[in-house]
Order: C-alpha cells, then sequence, then structure tokens
C-alpha cells in the first residue's frame, strides 16, 4: 500500500523548513549585530523569504529574538551532551569543558549572550532544557563511577555535576571575553582540580 502525503502534510514540512530558515537567519544576523541593530525584515531578506512571513511562525521581533537564543544555546550545550554519550572512559570531564569551549565560535548568538553583549537575556542561557539535561547527564556519570570506585563515594553526584556545568559556563564565559589563547591552557589545572576533589584517596 503506497503512502500517500496529504497537502496538510506537505504544508506543515514546507512550514517546518521555512521556521527553521529563519531562525538559523536569525541566529547569525542577531549573532553578528545584536538585538537593536537587527530588523525583522533583515532576517527575513537572509532567509530568502518574504518580508511578513516570519509574523506567522513568532508574533514580533522580541519572541523572534528569544527563539534564536534558544535554539543556538541549546545546540551548544547539546555538543556536550553528544561528546559524553561518545565518551566511554573515565577521563571525561576536562575533555567535556574544553571540547564545548572549543566549539563555541560555531554558535554566534551564545557567544554573544556568553560575551554579555546583550546583558538583558544573558541569565537565559541558565535556563535551557539543554543544561538541565547536561547537568543530570553528568550527575548520572558521576553515579555510575562511584559504583565503579572510580569516584570518591562521600561526594552528591548532583551537586558535583551542576557545579561541573557551573564550571563549564566559567570556560565558556572565559573563551569569549579573553580568547582561547588565554584560556585553554588552564585546561591541566582545571582537570587537576577535578582529581583532587573526586579521586578516591590512594590505598
Amino acid at each position: 500500500m503506497s503512502l500517500t502525503v496529504t497537502p496538510l502534510e506537505e504544508s506543515g514540512t514546507k512550514g517546518a523548513r521555512t521556521r527553521q530558515a529563519i531562525l538559523d537567519a536569525a541566529i547569525a544576523r542577531f549573532g553578528r549585530e545584536g538585538f537593536r541593530a537587527t530588523s525583522v525584515a533583515d532576517i527575513t531578506r537572509d532567509a530568502g523569504v518574504g518580508g511578513t512571513v516570519a509574523y506567522t511562525y513568532f508574533p514580533n521581533k522580541e519572541a523572534l529574538f528569544l527563539a534564536a537564543v534558544d535554539e543556538d544555546a541549546a545546540a551548544l550545550i547539546q555538543m556536550g551532551l553528544t561528546f559524553l554519550d561518545a565518551q566511554a572512559g573515565p577521563d571525561w570531564r576536562q575533555p567535556l569543558l574544553f571540547a564545548v569551549a572549543a566549539s563555541v565560535a560555531d554558535h554566534p548568538l551564545a557567544r554573544r549572550l556568553l560575551a554579555g553583549l546583550e546583558p538583558e537575556v544573558t541569565g537565559r542561557v541558565l535556563t535551557i532544557p539543554a543544561l538541565n539535561d547536561l547537568r543530570a547527564a553528568c550527575a548520572q556519570r558521576l553515579r555510575d563511577e562511584q559504583v565503579t570506585g572510580q569516584v570518591r563515594a562521600d561526594i552528591d553526584p548532583e551537586v558535583v555535576g551542576n557545579g561541573l556545568v557551573a564550571v563549564l559556563l566559567s570556560i565558556l564565559m572565559a573563551v569569549v571575553q579573553v580568547g582561547d589563547t588565554t584560556a585553554l591552557p588552564y585546561a591541566d589545572a582545571v582537570e587537576a582540580v577535578f582529581r583532587a576533589a573526586l579521586d578516591p584517596p590512594a590505598t
């Protein structure tokens, strides 16, 4: 039996692509020029759609900006989750932090927020669901390592997982504000702090 695509399904698929094109253009334009210097007309022109099409998906410029912030910041944090899933060995904490830091340049709007250039919404990065997912994933990895004896049994994995994400955000801010050539050389020092805090005592 063949599958027939209805006009509604076609419209929905096209609508999803159009919405994503607008969001991608918004991330690039807002990331490059900021909220105040960017117009919805700029974004729709970059996206290659009609001047009023954006308002089909976003009621105003502010809503489009916040959606773009969420999209770009979530993509950056999702990179950390993907890295964590792929990192099977015990040495994952420092590589996770600096893998995400190294990829921040690919996320212009998240980078702009972390640089403090949009102070009204900088705190929004802290509330995106993907960040909670990363906290939970770090905590679970620590719990697993407690079971195998790789991490001290007397630490609270949830608290330390939250701390890892806080350190990650601090490193991201340092990278975008002072440059990776200044921040990234501290990678070994960060790992030394983690080992001192989390490794079981030597027998």
